[in-house]
């Protein structure tokens, strides 16, 4: 385990339905340190492993073998307290609404830390804190989960996760389902959450823009393996690989990559607008000195 590791895997594997002939490695011989404070976005194809990967980081999967170190410890060998480590690494699931049941919005935020055993008023201020990280208004608070629109649902399941201010938040495709606004809407309270807090944050997508946007790092899973793991720019640099592998990529760094095979001096290492819009003002600069 690396120094500043929060998470380390070690040669973890899954296989569904072993010793039948519907045997199938779901996570094949992976290892990885994750650090601390990181942004990861995890990309793959459907079926390339990574919702499985995602769900051992907190104990809900037994390996089939391999070893899930979180601060230090294994989260499966004798002795250890996998309870304390669900709270210490929040799990959100595609889909978190359906996981709503409490009476009011504010028992659903409030049940895990209610379940850390602490103090009503240490509840309270955690509820509200998480609500207010989501967009969440006291008068949402009092009402049933079940009388608010799908956007406000689904910040309401993800602050019951927040609530807890896990080390780590999981989280598998937030903004799946969502339009354009409720979709940046979420992803914009992850990055402000994960600024506020410094925790480690590892968003599932299949949206490559939503990780270039977001992410710090990229951990790339295809065949139940890790084939690639880096920085944003290392791996959107990459592009050709991806495709190969059946990943797209940012669709302004297909826009650069193609204006460079037409002749235009222009960096084909663009991954988001923020970046097109650096790269192009360049572009006018030094047109303009010649």
């Amino acid at each position: 385990m690396q120094k500043n590791s929060i998470i380390s895997i070690e040669n973890l594997s899954y296989i569904y339905s072993a010793g039948t002939p519907f045997e199938k490695a779901a996570v094949d011989d992976v290892s990885i340190d994750i650090e601390k404070g990181e942004f990861i976005g995890v990309i793959g194809h459907t079926g390339s492993g990574k919702s499985t990967f995602v769900q051992h980081l907190n104990g809900l999967l037994k390996p089939t073998s391999g070893k899930i170190i979180i601060n230090g410890q294994n989260i499966w060998e004798k002795g250890a307290d996998r309870r304390a480590i669900r709270f210490n690494v929040g799990l959100v699931f595609q889909y978190p609404e359906y996981q709503l049941f409490e009476e009011t919005v504010f028992k659903d935020i409030a049940f895990g830390p209610k379940n850390m055993g602490l103090s009503e008023k240490e509840i309270e201020n955690r509820v509200r804190e998480a609500a207010d990280f989501v967009g969440l208004g006291d008068e949402i608070l009092q009402k049933s989960p079940f009388d608010l629109s799908g956007g406000q649902k689904r910040r309401a399941a993800i602050a019951g996760v927040m609530a807890m201010q896990p080390e780590v938040l999981v989280l598998d495709e937030p903004a799946a389902g969502l339009d354009p606004r409720g979709r940046e809407s979420i992803l914009r309270r992850i990055r402000e959450y994960h600024k506020a807090k410094g925790s480690t944050v590892l968003l599932v997508s299949h949206s490559m823009e939503d990780i270039a946007e977001n992410a710090t790092k990229v951990l790339v899973m295809n065949k139940a393996k890790i084939v690639m793991y880096g920085s944003v720019g290392e791996i959107f640099a990459r592009s050709r690989e991806l495709i190969e592998i059946g990943l797209d990529i940012p669709q302004i760094t297909r826009v650069f990559i193609e204006l460079r095979e037409r002749g235009f001096d222009v960096s084909d290492s663009v991954y988001s607008v923020e970046d097109a819009k650096r790269e192009i003002s360049r572009c006018l600069r030094e047109g303009a000195a010649k």
